[in-house]
């Protein structure tokens, strides 16, 4: 058998063979033999089947086993030839030729994707300068003032005026249609934000303007998606009445109120708040100055100044993906022009390329730095994250982690996960902290 491996680069090899038909038929007596042990044939005692019935009967596939088992055996000497473990493989080994020949014979090649051999460097001299962010006096006031007001409960306003958009009211309501009250359509003493979105499209706005004990006919249609049937697209009339404004009233910003926001602390004043929301603020803004300057220029000058060989499946993967993300944006004239000239997939393809190998670089060094500095996220933590923000979006957290799971999403926002824990961790050392 004809045989060679070689090295591409760092990350890519090559394994070409010429399986003779000595090799097949030798491999097809083999699992004959073996499938000759367990098939049950009509007319025989299982074990006791012949080897010929047995390749008379399943020839085909008998011969699809025989030539993977020779596959197997020149993806497997081609391993070792170029010491190549199973572990630093990436995907599958792609068969890119398999031809069979006149004499029986089957020319082979194989193409093996393998984990870079990344070479970082001093990778902490390339950090960005970082320039520490300072909160001003100001922006804690305005801080302080919207704690202040998000913590003050409602009160009815002393000065009677009319309704206006952002204002909390009180009202009573009853809806009709065709002139008939309907379940569900009654509400007393019923708090409103005006302007929420709460109430079905058009109702709110016809609050405004309204006065106190103000009577008012209120018509609106339901939307056609509306959850009760029997009121989905109808015009409905709803009789409101405005009791009462109601906004919160700032409580003063004294030591009274600092031992309020912080409750379980001791000797609390309202400078010790402020320097808590000062330390919360300034993390706040480092976190962003993080996120979006920082680490984007950083990840840049790391994709530019590091070299290393990239798997070309990978790449292929990643042009493939965004190639994907693009046509679901064209128009069905775009898409059938495509399909008419193969040339200008290949066009866009390329024109995608350089973002493609930038990513998946990118992808590679923030592995390569997160075992450099031993930084891990467990899958409890992703699992934490997910369910965190589904709550805060008001998801089912499960439901959310499920749909994640099942679109492949966890393995990116893991790495994701990674990057930015990385990143955060070598700005910190930068910065002292």
């Amino acid at each position: 058998m004809e045989f060679n491996a070689n090295r591409v680069d760092g990350a890519n090899a090559v394994i070409t063979a010429t399986v003779t038909k000595e090799t097949i038929e030798t491999n097809l007596d083999k699992v004959a033999k073996e499938a000759a042990k367990t098939m049950n044939v009509q007319g025989f005692r299982k074990g006791k089947v012949p080897v010929a019935v047995v390749k008379q009967r399943y020839a085909d596939k008998l011969r699809e086993d025989a030539e993977a088992d020779a596959l197997r055996k020149v993806l497997n000497n081609g391993l070792k030839e170029l010491s190549i473990a199973n572990e630093d493989l990436i995907g599958e080994p792609n068969i890119s030729k398999f031809d069979k020949k006149e004499d029986g014979s089957i020319d082979v090649e194989i193409l093996v994707a393998t984990k870079p051999t990344i070479d970082l460097g001093d990778y902490k001299s390339l950090l960005p300068a970082i320039v520490e962010k300072e909160i001003d006096v100001k922006e804690i006031d305005a801080r302080l003032e919207e704690i202040s007001k998000s913590s003050a409960p409602l009160e009815k306003i002393t000065k009677k005026r009319a309704a206006k958009d952002g204002d909390h009211s009180v009202i009573d309501f009853e809806g009709f249609v065709d002139g008939v009250a309907f379940e569900g359509g009654k509400a007393e003493k019923y708090p409103l934000l005006i302007g929420s979105g709460s109430f079905i499209p058009g109702f709110e706005e016809q609050v405004i303007g309204m006065k106190y004990e103000e009577q008012k006919d209120i018509i609106v249609t339901f939307p056609e998606s509306y959850q009760a049937k029997n009121l989905a697209g109808k015009e409905a009339t709803f009789k409101v009445t405005l009791h009462e404004i109601q906004e919160k009233v700032a409580a003063e910003l004294n030591d009274e109120f600092a031992q309020k926001i912080l409750p379980g602390e001791e000797n609390v004043t309202i400078d010790t708040l402020r320097e808590k929301i000062k330390e919360q603020m300034k993390a706040e803004s480092m976190g962003k100055y993080y996120r979006e300057e920082l680490k984007p220029e950083y990840l840049e000058t790391l994709v530019k100044e590091i070299e290393f060989a990239l798997p070309n499946s990978v790449v292929d993967q990643e042009i493939n993906y965004a190639l994907n993300n693009k046509v679901r944006t064209m128009t069905e004239d775009e898409i059938k022009a495509l399909q008419e000239d193969p040339s200008k997939v290949e066009e866009i393809r390329n024109e995608l390329k350089e973002d493609a190998v930038n990513s998946v670089k990118a992808t590679f060094i923030i592995d390569a730095l997160a075992k450099a500095e031993n930084v891990q996220v467990s899958d409890q933590e992703v699992m934490q994250v997910l369910y965190y923000e589904a709550m805060q979006m008001g998801q089912n957290p499960q439901e959310v982690v499920k749909q994640y799971q099942e679109a492949g999403y966890l393995p990116a926002i893991k790495m994701s996960m990674i990057e930015e824990k990385v990143i955060s961790k070598l700005l910190d050392e930068k910065l002292g902290k």
